[in-house]
C-alpha cells in the first residue's frame, strides 16, 4: 500500500509537469504549422499524386503534430523535471518525437480502418476484432515505413528547435 505522503508526492509532480494552457496552445499551433509544412513541402517536391490528396495528408499530419505537442511536452517535463538541462533536452527530443510519430500515425490508421471497414466482418465479432487489430497494426507499419520520410528534413530541424527551446526552459 502506498502512502499518503507518496501519493501527494507523485501528483505535485503530476501537477508540476503540465504545461501551462497558453504554452499547450501556442506550441500546438506551431508544431502543428510545422510538421504540416514539412508534410506538404515533401510532398510537393515528390510531384505526389493530386492538390486534393497532398492537402488531406498535410492537414493530417498537422493534426497529429496538434495533438501531440501537449502530450509530448507534459511527458519531457515530467521525465525531465528538476534534473540537468542535458536530460531536458533528450527529453523533449525523445518524447516530441514518440507523441508526434503516435499521434500521426494512430490518426493515419483510424483513416486507414475506415477505408477498409466495407470488407470487415459486423462489428464486435470475433472476426471483426482481428480484422481491427490486424488493419491498425499494418496501417502503422506503412506509416513507420513510408510516412515517416515525410518529416525530413524540416520535421527533425523543428524537432532539434523544439527540444533545444525546451531545454532552455528548464533552466
Amino acid at each position: 500500500m502506498t502512502p499518503l505522503p507518496a501519493l501527494h508526492d507523485r501528483l505535485d509532480r503530476i501537477r508540476n509537469a503540465l504545461p501551462s494552457p497558453g504554452v499547450a496552445v501556442c506550441g500546438a499551433l506551431l508544431w502543428a504549422a510545422a510538421m504540416g509544412a514539412s508534410a506538404l513541402v515533401n510532398l510537393l517536391l515528390d510531384d505526389w499524386e493530386t492538390p486534393a490528396k497532398i492537402r488531406f495528408v498535410s492537414l493530417l499530419y498537422a493534426a497529429g503534430g496538434a495533438l501531440a505537442f501537449p502530450v509530448g511536452l507534459f511527458l519531457a517535463r515530467l521525465v525531465s523535471l528538476g534534473r540537468h538541462w542535458q536530460v531536458a533536452l533528450a527529453a523533449a527530443f525523445v518524447c516530441l518525437l514518440a507523441a508526434t510519430i503516435g499521434f500521426t500515425g494512430g490518426l493515419f490508421a483510424l483513416q486507414y480502418r475506415s477505408y477498409y471497414a466495407q470488407w470487415h466482418e459486423p462489428a464486435l465479432t470475433i472476426a471483426w476484432s482481428i480484422q481491427f487489430v490486424h488493419t491498425i497494426a499494418t496501417a502503422f507499419y506503412q506509416f513507420i515505413v513510408l510516412g515517416i520520410r515525410l518529416y525530413f528534413p524540416l520535421g527533425f530541424i523543428a524537432l532539434a528547435l523544439a527540444s533545444i527551446w525546451f531545454a532552455r526552459q528548464q533552466r
